[in-house]
């Protein structure tokens, strides 16, 4: 990752979900070298329902959310220290949508735990026109607690197989781009992977006949643009081993599959009408519901500029320029106290099925 002062935030809100969204990215902010921000966000108008897993008792009283809120931070930096990281904290007050969009100026990466209804992941991931992975300045990564069975999801430590989903659009151009430079930081191996669409009906793939000669054909070119695409990414990352894979169907099941197997998803965020719609949209299809591993979503807006202005796309979050904390409304710098090290424990035991002290 390109060096410079920004650095990783994740958000909380009292529940399990962001307590193990905390721990990915510290660990990942200890390998890359990069300091963490911890934030705790929360409305009064739905704190008492939608969130803080914390002592509230006081319907619209600020001084207890507020209260709540330096308890969860209190909580999440134990979780951060255990792993040698020390860690800033904020809050945020009124819609944390669009106070995050902004925060997201002056970050590297921001990162949020799924798995909740009414948290603040739902908030942050659920309306097309407030979306955090289709409007962001910098990438997302959404880390699950659980599968689908309620199963809590191990993390692991150490990356070692990331996977991309990869077309010819500028988001899956940027998309590959950031997933070789985040396998190669981790010395891990690179699957792309790329979908066909199923053209002429369901026999499309089935084998012998001509509709399984023309599939292979079709198939055959889509590895050709996929060697094309890899080219330049193996020419600059000489040492990193770099799988292909091109499949028929649909790319989110292709890749909530390939999260099975992989420490980490990458997908490109083409906003309205495009991947976002897949990657959040019903519980049938949707990616950041299903995948059983973090997701790393780059976002429309880190992408797209204008169609007059293309060459504005920011190489890397470095590019973006920052924006003052004083000048983002309802975010606050508060200092807190670390919770003891039984709490952390505690924590990590009931977020990781196979955590060890």
């Amino acid at each position: 990752m390109t060096v410079n002062e920004k650095a990783i935030l994740v958000g909380v809100d009292g529940s399990d979900a962001s307590y193990k969204a905390t721990w990915w990215a510290a660990n990942y902010a200890k390998h890359a070298g990069l300091t963490l921000q911890i934030v705790c966000a929360y409305s009064l108008p739905s704190y008492a329902a939608v969130s803080f897993d914390a002592t509230y008792t006081a319907m619209g009283d600020d001084n207890v959310a507020h209260t709540d809120a330096q308890e969860i931070l209190s909580k999440a930096k134990a979780i951060a220290d255990e792993q040698g990281v020390e860690a800033a904290t904020l809050i945020v007050t009124g819609d944390p949508s669009s106070v995050f969009v902004e925060l997201s100026r002056n970050y590297n990466l921001i990162v949020i735990g799924n798995r909740g209804k009414g948290g603040l992941a739902e908030r942050l991931l659920g309306t097309t026109s407030s979306s955090l992975p289709a409007y962001a300045y910098c990438p997302i990564v959404v880390v699950p607690y659980t599968d689908d069975d309620g199963n809590l999801m191990h993390l692991n430590n150490t990356i070692t197989r990331v996977v991309v989903g990869s077309d010819e659009s500028k988001w899956g151009l940027k998309a590959l781009d950031i997933a070789a430079d985040f396998a190669h930081q981790w010395g891990a191996q690179l699957t792309v992977l790329s979908a066909v669409p199923s053209f002429g009906g369901m026999g499309m793939f089935a084998s012998g006949g001509s509709g399984g000669a023309e599939a292979n054909s079709i198939m055959e070119s889509y590895l050709e643009d996929l060697d094309v695409r890899i080219a330049p990414i193996q020419e600059r990352y000489p040492d990193l081993v770099i799988a292909k894979s091109v499949v028929p169907g649909s790319a989110v099941t292709a890749l909530t599959e390939a999260s099975h197997n992989n420490d980490v998803v990458v997908v490109g965020s083409r906003g309205r009408g495009g991947f976002t719609g897949l990657i959040l949209g019903s519980t049938s299809q949707g990616l950041l519901q299903h995948s059983v591993g973090p997701v790393y979503v780059v976002p429309r807006k880190y992408v797209e500029a204008a169609e007059s202005r293309l060459d504005t796309v920011p190489a890397s979050p470095a590019d973006v320029s920052p924006k003052s904390i004083d000048e983002i409304s309802g975010v606050q710098e508060v200092s807190v106290p670390t919770a003891d090290v039984e709490t952390a424990h505690s924590i990590e035991a009931a977020i990781d099925p196979e955590h060890k002290e």
